[in-house]
């Protein structure tokens, strides 16, 4: 590769310069960006859902409380359905309250990927010089080269 871009820096008249590039140099690089959301409709709504859910889940323990008392009192299997379905109720709201928190910190801070990709390449030349650069075996330079 680099005897060809010798060729080439020769066949141009320029001088050739090797810029050797790390691999760290074309790599995509992840930076992190973070906003911090203060006092906007984002925040006033998590706030709200968050007091909402935590409202909810302080009456539903007590509803569950109650419940219990029905079910040990009466050995009904329907007191027993429903507070199966009461606690599973109260499971979910508390693995949504987790939720939103996990929702906001995606909003917040957001992962921003760059990917630094050089793919242009300039050949300055005819068609002719480029072919017998790149095939030398096949130009018609190298007969000229062999004679001499």
């Amino acid at each position: 590769m680099i005897r060809s871009n010798e060729n080439i820096s020769n066949a141009l008249n320029i001088p050739f310069d090797v810029e050797e590039k790390s691999k760290e140099e074309f790599e995509s690089k992840e930076i992190a960006v973070t906003n911090v959301i203060a006092d906007t409709p984002l925040q006033h709504d998590f706030e709200s859902a968050r007091s909402n859910i935590k409202e909810l889940i302080k009456s539903g323990m007590g509803a569950v409380d109650g419940i219990l008392k029905v079910a040990t009192e009466s050995d009904s299997p329907r007191a027993y359905e429903v507070l199966t379905n009461m606690i599973k109720t109260m499971s979910d709201m508390n693995k949504d309250l987790i939720e939103i928190h996990e929702k906001l910190t995606d909003a917040q801070s957001k992962k921003v990927t760059i990917k630094n990709t050089t793919n242009n390449s300039i050949y300055v030349g005819s068609t002719t010089e480029l072919q017998n650069l790149i095939n030398h075996e096949r130009s018609p330079l190298k007969v000229l080269e062999e004679e001499n």
